[in-house]
């Protein structure tokens, strides 16, 4: 007579949301204490710029002159408070889930290649040359699109501010989906970067996620049951 004993594996820690999330932090509080002039000089050499990747010619100097780089050294950078904090907050309300299902190394690429094919397609569509591009709200959308793609009917906890009382919920993910994206809506009309978004690179971000996390769909199944003890 066999017993079956559940399996005790654990999931492997998920330090890749809270890294990303601390280095997004730090790189902004480290350049909001700089000077103006030392600021600009930043946003120049990190952000990507557009008109910079036009033909194959562009495309082999980007690489010597490290302007391909700029692609992934632009999540690095934010315009405000507002636009940094809306995008960790929703980092890690998708980012900790979806790392949790594809492990911290696949997690990791999505984020830094999402967000590189997001600030790429701004960098194609926007005709203005050498307009900077920053900010990490692409590679946010991949892990939105990501997650979506992996768990289309989930819920997720969410804490609202009722009164003096603090109400947990739990909230369909597709409707957390669409209050980011009216949040982004309103951050472009009347926030500080008025009309400076680039919602090429959302979207370009959000179809790279969905596409990702099909691809790497199996890998996940298997890494799931292998947690389980299956």
């Amino acid at each position: 007579m066999f017993v079956a004993i559940p399996s005790r594996t654990r999931p492997g820690w998920r330090w890749a949301t809270p890294t990303l999330f601390t280095v997004l932090l730090a790189a902004f509080v480290a350049l909001a204490l700089v000077d103006a002039e030392a600021y600009s000089v930043l946003l120049n050499e990190w952000g990507a710029l557009s008109g910079a990747l036009v033909d194959v010619h562009a495309w082999r100097a980007a690489w010597g002159e490290g302007a391909a780089l700029r692609l992934v050294t632009a999540l690095l950078l934010h315009a405000d408070w507002s636009h940094l904090l809306g995008n960790l907050v929703f980092l890690l309300i998708f980012g900790l889930p979806a790392e949790r299902a594809m492990g911290p190394l696949r997690f990791l690429a999505l984020f830094l290649l999402g967000g590189a094919a997001a600030n790429l397609a701004a960098v194609a569509s926007i005709d203005t040359p050498d307009r900077i591009i920053i900010g990490a709200s692409g590679a946010v959308s991949a892990v939105i699109g990501a997650y979506l793609a992996l768990f289309p009917n989930a819920k997720l906890g969410v804490v609202l501010p009722l009164g003096l009382f603090l109400q947990f919920v739990r909230a369909p993910a597709p409707l957390l989906i669409g209050i980011w994206a009216v949040l982004q809506v309103l951050f472009t009309f009347i926030g500080p970067a008025f009309g400076a978004v680039a919602w090429v690179a959302h979207l370009m971000g959000f179809l790279f996620g969905v596409v990702f996390a099909l691809l790497a769909k199996a890998g996940i199944a298997r890494r799931l049951r292998k947690q389980r003890g299956l």
